[in-house]
């Protein structure tokens, strides 16, 4: 793309696999860093944006082999911060279609809601020779654990498939607040979004919302406190959080949806983040349909906190 202070140009790119089946506008304003949005738009309904010759609409999605026109385009004034290298990213598991990391909690899984980079783009910086980079899925920035990023298009798309058909095992470890008595548990509670006074997003059980399945299996069980895996059949917002919440187990460090007063206790106790942490996906490979079975170990906070449990 062209940048501020260089001459502006026509360009032509050749879309191949990695691109392949995205959004005309989602591309431009990827490739487009530092172009407002409604300049992105703005050249698309002029048809100045051209696919094949012809024009096209905002919701056209790229085919292998097509020939894009992109006019001439100035970043905005405000310059554009690039993202830090920062640490290396724990690997887990990566081939030629996808990265499995380790994500630390604390980290945002992408920029926004104030603030300016995540993992994806501190992987991007780190991998500036990738084709292509995408978050197959999201974590909460306080959760950490197995994060997928998908290399190619295919697998991407492939990953998603999995994702809403239920095709990927996804399970949490969890820290909750009192005595657990079920071994197993399926937790079927509608959840519903919606915006605080202040602006945040929420999310609260409500038969107006979406369907939302959490299988819960008792692991460990203290005098306070109950260690569970939680499988999810279905990834809504908060979900993990609001549904343990809602049953009258809060998440022991959930400063959202948790006990706030034993939040403050537990920071005393050596606990001073929220006890979710993504532990194991299982899947079959989107490009050769490999069965995959991935693990993250607790992080050492966790797993110190637990083994104080056992101390005490």
């Amino acid at each position: 793309m062209t940048t501020q202070g260089k001459a502006a140009v026509v360009r032509h790119e050749q879309i191949d696999e990695t691109a392949a089946g995205q959004r005309i506008d989602n591309y431009l304003l990827r490739r487009a860093k530092g172009v407002p949005k409604s300049h992105i738009y703005r050249i698309l309904r002029s048809g100045e944006v051209r696919v094949n010759g012809r024009r096209i609409q905002q919701t056209y999605r790229l085919a292998v082999g097509d020939d894009l026109r992109i006019p001439p385009m100035r970043a905005a004034t405000t310059s554009v911060v690039p993202a830090s290298v920062g640490k290396i990213l724990p690997v887990v598991f990566e081939d030629e279609a996808l990265i499995v990391i380790d994500k630390a909690a604390g980290l945002a899984v992408h920029g926004g809601s104030g603030v300016s980079h995540g993992v994806i783009e501190q992987l991007r910086a780190q991998r500036p020779q990738a084709r292509m980079l995408e978050l197959a899925h999201r974590l909460d920035r306080e959760t950490s654990g197995l994060l997928i990023v998908a290399k190619k298009r295919s697998a991407l798309t492939a990953l998603h498939d999995m994702m809403r058909t239920g095709a990927m095992e996804k399970r949490y470890l969890a820290l909750v607040a009192g005595q657990w008595l079920n071994p197993l548990q399926h937790i079927k509670a509608p959840l519903h979004k919606y915006l605080t006074a202040e602006g945040e997003r929420r999310v609260r059980v409500s038969a107006e919302g979406k369907a939302a399945h959490s299988i819960a299996r008792l692991l460990r069980r203290w005098p306070e406190f109950s260690l569970l895996e939680i499988e999810l059949k279905t990834g809504r917002t908060h979900q993990i959080r609001v549904h343990l919440a809602h049953l009258g187990f809060p998440l022991c460090g959930d400063d959202k949806y948790g006990d706030f007063a034993l939040n403050k206790n537990l920071e005393t106790r050596g606990l001073r983040r929220m006890f979710l942490h993504a532990a194991s996906l299982t899947f079959n490979h989107p490009l050769t349909g490999e069965r995959l079975s991935l693990t993250a170990p607790l992080p050492f906070a966790l797993q110190d906190f637990v083994d104080n449990l056992d101390r005490t």
